[in-house]
């Protein structure tokens, strides 16, 4: 709504007086000339406003989405017209599987050119509408107050998610008296008290529960509380792929991830359960490998299904008791109920024997080559502190990192569940912004790290001072193993020529190292912490290296090669 008396102001600065409203005290950008009024703007606040500027935009967009992660408020990143947000999209896809608020703000055309393909000219309602939650084009800069209110309730509202915004050139420019809207504010949903009841009822009568987390907008308290609550029934937690820092795998009741290269010995524990507690779980094609663990549309096994998307409940499985409710929420309740007033022997033994299957899969087994990526994961578990926060991609060497590293509770995982390549270097960048006390790793396979590698520029220029550990082992490596398994011997199309990765990382400024034994790695590791400054470890492994568990060699015997 317009308003008289107010100082008229550009588009550019009425949105910028937006973000401070709401909180945002850090951007994500490449910059383009499509949004400058905005830039300008943000010049004028910049020791309110921080401004990270990336060297492109899938960087910038997945730095966004991990400061999403991390704060549970959403990330903002700025893209360019046409080129720069389709490089951006890669990470709006990855905020929409992932349940990430994100906000991404794409400069466009004037006003005066649109439906004319004019340079650089897309309709992002078309481009984006099927991956964000709302995608909407600012016309008129009177309205940008409303439309950036709507933006952050959006995102963070049921299950969070990605918000896409145009801003036409010519719109940040034109000047408008107009007033702001206050801050944000999200309403939670609470659980139906009735369908707690039911759920304490179901829990005291099952001799086989299980409970699985995952999903977005966890807070500390809602880790915290879920953890009593399934100490308290006694009941196994099975963290969903992805989600294993949703709690501190150290406590007595975690028992693993239900995820890529899942423990048989998990999978068949839900298979066999007779009732599964999924608290903020969508319970997808990963977690359910391939929905074979529960029957679609009705599971075999009683189903407590909790989501603060109503629209979830039921999409694939039948709930015997669905309750839509924030997993925070959801958590305190039940972190309330009575607990039975005793475990039978059969329910102790049952969570007895999901800890000690975990525990006894964090022990490392040999692999081909000099380096043991379980025996380097184990040992940086054993030096760096409980505050570390761990960031990776997308390949296989991300199962040693997910089956040996110990995460020790919210926000110290910071790993794609859309499977995206190219996660971990940015991610680990927007945790050192973030946290910059608090100890950060990258995993990153050779390919993973070369589609974002360039970002270790953007941590030199911050001064920030990640350790980036690059898995050498030249090949996209789960492509080749489903080759190796799908068409054995025919190698094509997976083989990579890698650069020289510690003097590539040298030339940007950082501490650099080539480790080829595992004895090795200790002393490097020793070196990197004390450089003072961003440091990246080359591990050289093996192609014969698919898995903790599976070797070309041992496929190609199969195949009779």
């Amino acid at each position: 709504m317009k308003a008289t008396g107010l100082a008229p102001r550009t588009g550019g600065q009425v949105l910028v007086d937006a973000l401070r409203i709401h909180g945002v005290d850090t951007a994500y950008c490449v910059p383009g000339e499509s949004f400058l009024a905005v830039l300008d703007a943000l010049h004028e606040v910049k020791d309110a406003l921080r401004l990270v500027v990336c060297r492109q935009e899938g960087g910038a967009a997945h730095m966004a989405e991990a400061h999403g992660k991390l704060t549970g408020s959403p990330g903002i990143c700025f893209a360019t017209r046409g080129p720069g947000a389709t490089n951006a999209s890669i990470a709006v896809h990855t905020a929409r599987q992932d349940s990430t608020p994100l906000i991404l703000f794409i400069g466009q055309v004037g006003r005066d050119c649109m439906e004319r393909e004019a340079w650089q000219e897309i309709d992002y309602r078309h481009m984006y509408g099927h991956i964000a939650k709302w995608v909407v084009q600012i016309e008129d800069p009177a309205r940008i107050p409303e439309m950036i209110s709507r933006a952050f309730h959006v995102a963070m509202s049921g299950r969070p998610g990605p918000v896409v915004i145009a801003l036409p050139e010519d719109m940040l420019t034109e000047q408008v008296s107009v007033a702001d809207a206050p801050a944000y504010r999200v309403a939670r949903a609470a659980p139906d008290p009735a369908a707690m009841a039911e759920l304490r009822e179901r829990l005291q009568s099952a001799q086989r529960p299980v409970m699985v987390l995952g999903g977005g907008g966890w807070r500390t308290e809602g880790s915290e509380a879920i953890g009593r609550f399934a100490q308290s029934f006694g009941v196994p937690v099975i963290a969903a792929f992805r989600r294993q820092d949703l709690l501190d795998n150290r406590h007595p009741c975690y028992s693993g991830e239900a995820g890529l290269g899942m423990n048989p010995k998990i999978a068949e524990r839900i298979r066999t359960a007779d009732l599964v507690v999924a608290v903020g779980a969508r319970l997808g094609e990963t977690s359910t490998n391939g929905y074979a663990l529960l029957d679609v549309p009705r599971p075999a096994q009683t189903l407590v299904h909790v989501h603060a998307d109503p629209n979830e409940l039921g999409r694939v499985y039948h709930a015997d008791v669905p309750v839509t409710a924030d997993v925070n929420a959801f958590a305190l309740a039940a972190a309330g109920m009575a607990p039975p007033e005793g475990l039978s022997a059969g329910r102790r033994a049952w969570l007895e024997q999901a800890r000690k299957d975990y525990e006894d899969s964090l022990a490392p087994e040999p692999m081909p080559g000099d380096v043991n990526l379980g025996e380097v994961v184990r040992h940086m578990d054993r030096i760096l502190g409980p505050e570390t926060i761990v960031s990776n991609g997308a390949g296989n060497y991300t199962l040693w990192v997910q089956r040996f590293h110990t995460y020790t509770g919210i926000r110290t995982q910071l790993a794609p569940t859309s499977g995206t390549m190219g996660y971990g270097v940015p991610a680990a960048i927007a945790a050192k912004l973030v946290y910059p006390d608090r100890p950060v790793v990258c995993f990153a396979g050779d390919g993973c790290f070369l589609m974002n590698g360039q970002e270790l520029a953007t941590a030199m220029q911050y001064g920030l001072d990640p350790l980036f550990i690059v898995v050498n082992n030249g090949m996209y490596g789960s492509i080749r193993m489903h080759q190796e398994k799908h068409y054995p011997g025919r190698v094509h199309g997976t083989e990579l020529h890698n650069p020289d990765f510690v003097a590539l990382a040298q030339a940007y400024g950082l501490h650099a190292e080539l480790v080829e034994r595992t004895e090795d790695f200790p002393a490097a590791l020793e070196r990197a912490r004390g450089a003072g400054r961003a440091a990246l470890i080359e591990l050289r492994v093996p192609q014969d290296a698919l898995s903790p568990k599976l070797t070309v060699s041992a496929l190609r015997r199969q195949a009779g090669l």
